[in-house]
């Protein structure tokens, strides 16, 4: 009995079930997908957050400086008619409004002119915007009146025209807005068409997307956009313009993380900054801010409704919608907008068919970016690197404020055109190059610059890199060394022009000769040095010696190595043009070393200015022995080898310079200067041949041409305290009485005025005139 009991017991005694591996480890391999799956989808996402925070919350954008010209100063009896004023209007980028309704506009009415002036951040104030009216009349600006409050103005100045600026890799460019700084109806047209829901998505709209398909499929065209303000602003910032479904899905996570991270405001601020917009040559233009400058010539803030409904609309497609190419494109697309605004009750049905009506209105199109001025750019990064990196440069938004004169420059590339092509017809002058420096006289700011031939930004700076003999032009230095010594050399004290043999010490003799092969004799040191006498300069040079005249360069600013030959005194040194320039304008400084600025300050992206390029002066040679070089550098105008120039200047025009030919004629100098402007030119060949052309029949030219049209000041120069006037006969080099014929009336540093007296002369000199006498009227 027992036993059947254990047997039947044993029948509902659960087996033991036998598991099988296969099951078992399939399940752990899904188990071990999906962690690793998670981890890997985590980690993505982290990754992709910290991409997203790295961008937006650091510096987001790399923001290229600006550089600007010397602004425009106005005033009544400036030199400007209604015609060239309207060229600067046009330049920066005024529009004509007889409205004036917005900064930036003007009206034109008879002999007037009225402007609503931009409101300007300079480097030493802000300047709110004005509205002004200029009269003007035969002589230029007849006067200038503030409409506003009814009174008479002594100077406007207008806000400077942007010359350039300095790219980081990407040619990208904007003007950065605040949120508060974007009219409500812009920001009500981007809601009206790109995204309607924006306050209420998370980064995508799935309702956006359906109202958007049905909106085109209704329409028959591209109407609507499907992606979020949120993910345009992930694929323009983060993202490449590729086409693939993992870039969509890298859009969509990019957009939940930024709207999980950052405010709704934040978002839309970031977008307003970054959208492209527009080419302006080779730079991209992003943002609105800089969109409403480059289209309309205006801020943000002035733009009117058409206006803004025109940018909304190039949001969809700046090439395809581009207002200058396709205006009648452009037009259907802001008429659009203009109606979906309608639609949302954004603005009235009025309103749009008011704005509707309204032309494109958009400025003629000007490469703001577009580096007018390569060869002046060029000096102002070199100056900018010695205290700046490049990435700060490129890319913090600085602004920087030049010393270039806009009209002196246009001035100066029109006339090197038309000069060195007229040159060009003379024997040998072909494939002529040049190099021009131009500065304000009383402060060594430079005015204009040509670094060549051609406007180019590509190629060799010759105004700054050009090393080539300077010829006669060394000449003045080296007199200017002798006069230091009053009690050996005064301008009256004769020299002798006669043959001369030099050893140069490696057992060569050197034997210099004059131009034209002559010598003459016993000459007055004034006329040796206005004659351009070779002969007489090499044994004054010899004389104070070599090292001496090379110490007045250093003094002066020239800092290269220059070897201490004889051939020196005759110009054999190796100078650039901007090197020449620094020694004439301390010459024509008085004897004070103005270092040449190209700069005036660097003002940062807030504001905040950085550098300061302040006027200084340093007296570094003797202002007596300067102030007799400056006169006899008159005489070379005069009677010497510069007098061709009065050909075109009036005969009591004052001016001072000195011309310089090399070697073979292998380049022509003059440097000169007249009471407003200091210009020096060179003229050559690249390839180092000969250009038949003197100081005389080439860079003077190019010289003359110029000066002729931007100077307006004769020299006067202002004897120093040590300089005494004395009559004297220009024949014995004794004292005369003002009364005999002939005399002439000489500068001496005090202490070598002659003391000798000469009977008066029976006859007047049939070579020298009377010429110093009209530099001096006030003396007598």
């Amino acid at each position: 009995m027992a036993e059947k009991t254990k047997s039947r017991n044993s029948r509902y005694t659960p087996k033991k079930t036998i598991k099988k591996p296969g099951f078992s480890w399939f399940k752990s391999i899904l188990l071990l997908l999906f962690v690793g799956a998670g981890f890997v989808l985590f980690s993505y996402l982290g990754y992709l957050d910290y991409n997203v925070r790295k961008q937006f919350e650091g510096k987001r954008w790399s923001i290229p400086a600006r550089v600007y010209a010397s602004p425009v100063e106005l005033y009544a009896g400036y030199d400007l008619s209604a015609a060239k004023f309207e060229e600067l209007l046009k330049s920066l980028h005024y529009r004509e409004d007889s409205q004036l309704g917005s900064e930036g506009s003007y009206f034109k009415q008879g002999g007037q002119i009225s402007v609503k002036t931009r409101e300007f951040k300079f480097w030493d104030q802000q300047q709110p915007s004005s509205l002004i009216r200029l009269s003007f009349n035969e002589a230029g600006i007849a006067g200038i009146e503030d409409l506003k409050h009814a009174q008479e103005l002594a100077i406007v100045r207008m806000d400077p025209i942007q010359i350039g600026s300095f790219y980081p890799t990407i040619k990208e460019d904007r003007i950065l807005i605040k949120l508060e700084e974007a009219p409500d109806l812009l920001i009500k047209g981007l809601f009206a068409t790109e995204d309607r829901d924006f306050y209420k998505h998370y980064g995508i709209s799935w309702r956006g997307i359906g109202r958007a398909m049905w909106a085109n499929i209704r329409a028959g065209g591209l109407v609507q956009g499907g992606s979020t303000i949120t993910q345009q602003l992930v694929k323009n910032f983060y993202l490449t313009s590729e086409r693939t479904i993992w870039r969509k899905v890298n859009e969509a996570l990019m957009s939940l993380i930024l709207e999980y991270r950052y405010s709704k405001d934040e978002i839309l601020e970031a977008y307003l900054n970054e959208v492209f917009l527009g080419q302006d040559g080779g730079s991209a233009v992003h943002g609105f801010g800089l969109a409403s400058e480059f289209y309309f010539g205006s801020t943000l803030k002035d733009l009117k409704l058409e206006q803004m409904a025109s940018l909304v609309a190039l949001v969809r497609g700046p090439s395809y919608y581009d207002p200058r190419r396709n205006p009648e494109r452009a037009m259907q697309r802001r008429n659009l907008v203009l109606d979906e605004m309608a639609v949302e009750g954004y603005i009235t049905v009025q309103q749009a068919e008011e704005a509707k009506a309204k032309p494109l209105n958009v400025i003629a199109r000007t490469h703001r970016s577009a580096n007018r001025y390569p060869g002046f750019l060029d000096l102002v990064k070199r100056q900018l690197r010695q205290e700046y990196r490049e990435e700060d440069l490129t890319s913090e938004g600085l602004r920087i404020f030049t010393t270039l004169d806009t009209r002196v420059q246009d001035t100066l590339e029109q006339t090197v055109a038309q000069k060195l092509s007229q040159l060009e017809k003379m024997p040998k002058a072909a494939n002529l190059e040049t190099a021009v420096v131009v500065t304000h006289r009383d402060s060594g700011e430079i005015a204009a610059l040509a670094s060549g031939r051609e406007n180019s930004a590509a190629g060799f700076n010759r105004a700054l890199d050009a090393v080539r003999p300077i010829g006669s032009l060394i000449k003045p230095f080296v007199y200017l060394t002798a006069l230091e010594y009053p009690n050996r050399y005064t301008i009256t004290t004769t020299v002798s022009d006669s043959s001369i043999q030099i050893n140069s010490g490696d057992g060569q003799i050197w034997q210099p000769k004059n131009y034209d092969h002559k010598e003459h004799g016993r000459v007055s040191l004034h006329k040796a040095l206005s004659r351009s006498y070779n002969l007489a300069t090499v044994r004054i040079g010899m004389d104070v010696g070599v090292a001496r005249t090379v110490k007045t360069l250093r003094n002066m600013g020239i800092t290269r190595p220059i070897d201490l030959f004889p051939s020196f005194l005759l110009g054999a040194a190796e100078l650039t043009p901007i090197e020449v320039t620094q020694l004439y304008q301390t010459l024509a400084g008085d004897g004070f070393a103005m270092p040449l600025r190209g700069i005036r300050a660097v003002v940062a992206a807030n504001g905040d200015r950085l550098q300061s390029y302040p006027f200084t002066v340093k007296q570094v040679v003797d202002p007596g022995a300067t102030f007799i070089v400056n006169t006899i550098l008159q005489e070379v105008m005069r009677e010497g080898t510069g007098r061709t120039a009065y050909a075109s200047f009036p005969a009591d025009y004052v001016l001072a310079g000195k011309t310089g030919t090399t070697n073979d004629a292998k380049d022509s100098w003059f440097a000169g200067y007249s009471g407003d402007y200091l210009s020096v030119v060179w003229i050559g060949r690249d390839d180092n041949k000969p250009v038949g052309l003197t100081g005389s029949t080439g860079a003077l030219q190019v010289w003359t041409a110029l000066m002729r049209q931007i100077s307006s000041q004769p020299v006067t120069l202002n004897p120093p305290d040590n300089i005494k006037m004395a009559w004297v006969d220009p024949y014995t080099g004794l004292l005369a009485d003002k009364n005999c014929p002939g005399a002439r009336y000489y500068p001496y540093i005090s202490g070598s005025v002659p003391v000798e007296y000469s009977a008066c002369m029976s006859q007047p000199s049939t070579d020298d005139k009377s010429w110093i006498t009209d530099f001096f009227p006030n003396t007598f």
